[in-house]
């Protein structure tokens, strides 16, 4: 039996209730690229992954796509639907092979009002999602497409090892994913990195994009939120 105190978002239960609790949810697996949960579904449960990745994908009245976000081992989405009772926001699709603990919305509400350390906890990464979507949201409002690009990359990006002041975006982005993050046509994309890379901002290489020049990157975003604001 996968016991919920496992999960960041249940620690602080008390072994009885984790004991409980834990009876109550099933684990299912899904293969890479399958759909977990579609657009206006209307179930109810909280999916917890204990491995794998997946990624969260709002598809417009156009038939674009734009990725929210996506999320791996220990993390959780579906908490929306849970606490409000209406139908799902966005479609969610496995990344690669994935195994998700579902919980029932009864189930999930009865911690809640069993345990208010975890809905504080809940609450602290509910802030947390809500700051990140309203930063996407005043980036999309104010800044062309190139300089949400530039902060995307910073976004993705982890310091690079043995290269102190240079970040790596690894595994190397693959341009149609990050048009699809910042809400912009694949060749804008392939034309802002291509530009990069002949001015030494960016290099390519086998593990990954390099953000080699972290200063003038950063120096251009600041440009882009200050002509954004006049």
């Amino acid at each position: 039996m996968v016991s919920l105190k496992s999960f960041s978002l249940f620690e602080t239960l008390t072994d009885e209730q984790d004991q409980r609790f834990s009876a109550m949810v099933r684990s299912g697996d899904y293969g890479a690229n399958e759909l977990v949960l579609d657009f206006d579904d209307s179930s109810h449960s909280v999916f917890l992954i204990q491995s794998g990745r997946v990624r969260v994908i709002l598809r417009i009245a156009t038939g674009r796509e734009v990725i929210l976000g996506e999320f791996a081992d220990g993390e959780f989405f579906g908490e929306l639907a849970a606490i409000d009772g209406t139908t799902r926001s966005a479609n969610v699709t496995a990344m690669t092979r994935t195994r998700v603990i579902t919980v029932p919305q009864s189930v999930f509400l009865a911690i809640l009002r069993d345990s208010p350390d975890v809905a504080l906890q809940l609450m602290r990464s509910m802030s947390i999602l809500i700051r990140s979507l309203n930063t996407r949201l005043a980036e999309h409002a104010f800044l062309p497409a190139k300089y949400r690009l530039y902060s995307e990359l910073i976004r993705l990006s982890r310091p690079r090892k043995g290269h102190d002041g240079q970040r790596i975006v690894s595994p190397p982005p693959i341009q149609l994913e990050l048009a699809e993050r910042i809400g912009c046509r694949r060749e804008v994309v392939s034309r802002e990195i291509a530009k990069m890379e002949r001015e030494n901002i960016v290099e390519r290489s086998r593990g990954g994009l390099i953000l080699a020049d972290m200063n003038e990157l950063n120096r251009r975003l600041s440009e882009g939120w200050n002509a954004g604001s006049d």
